[in-house]
């Protein structure tokens, strides 16, 4: 744990212990209050990806959750406790954009609701489609959060906090009682962070029976540098592809929690998020958002301690088809499955096929072959073939480039 936060909480939402924390018991109102209306994600197996981490690995499939996300859980259980015809404002860059909307049109509540207009179109769409009136605005979540709020002061809306709220936090904390029913056995829990309200859920359930690590992205480390403070930090700027974790603060909510609950805070770069995002679509055949993916991306990095079984909350799934298609290229290179090398040949008949038949000696697979005639460091007679090839993994890669060269090649490799 670290070192003392204060908590003050500027939510109207729940009734939060002695010392500002939610109860186990209001977690397990919300899992009550939740019923019939969640959709059931059990715990899986992960024994591929198991194998690949070194240790025992079950997948909290989050991603497979009405919305594509844990959202609903916070968002039901506040929105559910209001008086009727209360309506609702809200901002994200999605996730808790289509919880908010669906638990506003279960209950019969109005919902406005404040997204980045760089976010998704597959989310916003989606948010329209249950139901909320969309306003797009300049900048991130934080840039949102403030109109959301102005919304609400204006018009006299209940601003739906996505996690500076006691009830949003007992709601997200239903998935901590799900992993002990589930997985009580797990050495470890790994929670993606953004603004702190799974985590602080989770722990709470969890009550201290079951390690609780929290990932971050790298550009986006507000809780980890906040809990190093001792006081809620903000960052001047994120840069994730993770937009589901991509804040510049928690609140001191959170901050209390994760500080009196939560064991370790940990980040991930860029290229370990999108690595880990490909090895759940190929060995565990789940398309999870890169926030969802950050518990597995810690785990491939080597980041966790111990060797004990670990559960990895998938936390959300939804992704655009056109990032998810750049993603997946970006965590096959990082990865070292693709290989793109510059190679300068003689302008001369034969020249290309003695290159690609070195290549298909080394039982590789060509992905792609430009040939060009025209660059700033080539001869009048030398042409610039660029090669993308699939390899297996870095150690792969290094030795078909040393092989070429080995074979007389100009071989540049670009990353």
């Amino acid at each position: 744990m670290y070192g003392p936060a204060v908590v003050t909480s500027n939510s109207a939402g729940g009734a939060p212990a002695p010392g500002g924390l939610v109860t186990i018991g209001q977690v397990r109102e919300a899992a009550s209050r939740l019923r019939g209306v969640l959709r059931a994600t059990p715990l899986t197996r992960a024994d591929a990806i198991g194998r690949v981490v070194g240790r025992p690995l079950v997948l909290k499939p989050e991603q497979l959750q009405r919305t594509g996300s844990f959202k609903i859980r916070g968002a039901y259980n506040r929105i559910a406790g209001l008086p009727a015809e209360t309506a609702v404002v809200a901002a994200s860059a999605g996730n808790h954009a289509q919880g908010v909307a669906l638990a506003a049109a279960l209950t019969g509540h109005r919902a406005t609701i404040f997204m980045p207009a760089t976010a998704p179109l597959p989310k916003v769409q989606a948010t329209e489609d249950y139901g909320a009136v969309i306003r797009l605005v300049d900048g991130g979540v934080d840039e949102c959060l403030a109109a959301a709020e102005a919304e609400a002061t204006a018009s006299g809306a209940v601003l739906i906090h996505p996690f500076d709220d006691p009830e949003v936090i007992a709601g997200q904390g239903t998935v901590g009682l799900e992993i002990l029913d589930e997985a009580a056995e797990a050495d470890v829990v790994l929670v993606p962070v953004g603004g702190g309200g799974l985590i602080s859920g989770i722990a709470t359930a969890l009550q201290g029976r079951v390690r609780v690590v929290g990932v971050e992205a790298a550009g986006a480390d507000a809780m980890r540098r906040s809990l190093e403070a001792g006081r809620v930090v903000t960052l001047d700027s994120t840069s994730t592809m993770a937009d589901g974790i991509a804040l510049k603060s928690p609140c001191a909510l959170t901050l209390a929690h994760v500080d009196a609950l939560v064991d370790d805070v940990i980040t991930v770069t860029e290229e370990e998020i999108s690595q880990a995002m490909v090895l759940l679509l190929e060995r565990a055949k789940a398309v999870v958002e890169p926030a969802g993916a950050v518990g597995v991306a810690a785990l491939l990095a080597g980041r966790v301690a111990g060797s004990g079984p670990a559960v990895a909350v998938l936390s959300g799934g939804n992704l655009d088809p056109l990032l998810l298609s750049r993603l997946v290229e970006h965590g096959l290179t990082a990865a070292g499955r693709y290989l793109v090398l510059r190679v300068v040949l003689g302008d001369q008949p034969g020249a290309l096929a003695g290159l690609t038949t070195a290549v298909a000696g080394m039982g590789l697979n060509v992905l792609s072959v430009d040939h060009h005639r025209a660059g700033l460091d080539l001869a009048l007679d030398e042409v610039e073939v660029l090669l993308t090839l699939e390899t297996r993994d870095p150690e792969h890669r290094d030795e078909v480039v040393a092989g070429l060269r080995a074979a007389g090649y100009r071989v540049d490799l670009r990353r």
